[in-house]
């Protein structure tokens, strides 16, 4: 009897001996799984941050290339206006200003509106000239140069002559 009150105590010393390796397995278990799932959450908010930077290259990429073009279509309104006044100009000429400026809007190029009596804005404008006028001071007189945003970002400030 006191061999089975022996082996019993040790049987129930055991369990709980059991229990506690058990509870330590779980835990332990727990713990991997919450790693897993942090890890694969990092993973998927890392492919999203990639992608977001990924696209906002690929927007800005061809930028010094448009900032170009902008120039030569600069130079285009320059010649056509030259041609216009000796009355010249063809109708070949608009077209081919037109595909040049349809093609940069493909590419997410648009013009700032700029009219006379607009405010001054210089995070838009860029003043090259202040003239005395009647207009209130600050408004913009003249657009000199157009400007231009490249998928909502300023590439070049519409250039402007403002009343003082």
């Amino acid at each position: 009897m006191n061999e089975d009150i022996k082996n019993n105590g040790q049987n129930s010393g055991d369990q709980p001996q059991e229990l506690s390796d058990a509870d330590k397995l779980k835990k332990e278990r727990d713990e991997y799984l919450d790693g897993w799932q942090r890890a694969r959450a990092e993973l998927i908010n890392y492919k999203k941050d990639e992608a977001k930077r990924f696209e906002i290259f690929k927007n800005f990429a061809n930028e010094m290339i448009v900032r170009d073009l902008i120039t030569i279509l600069d130079s285009f309104d320059l010649a056509i206006a030259a041609l216009e006044k000796d009355g010249k100009a063809e109708k070949g000429l608009y077209l081919i200003r037109s595909q040049i400026e349809d093609t940069l809007k493909n590419y997410g190029l648009e013009r700032l509106m700029v009219s006379a009596g607009q405010v001054f804005d210089p995070s838009v404008h860029d003043a090259v000239a202040v003239i005395e006028s009647n207009e209130p001071s600050g408004t913009v007189i003249e657009e000199v140069e157009r400007g231009y945003l490249l998928n909502g970002k300023l590439v070049r400030p519409a250039r402007v002559k403002v009343a003082k």
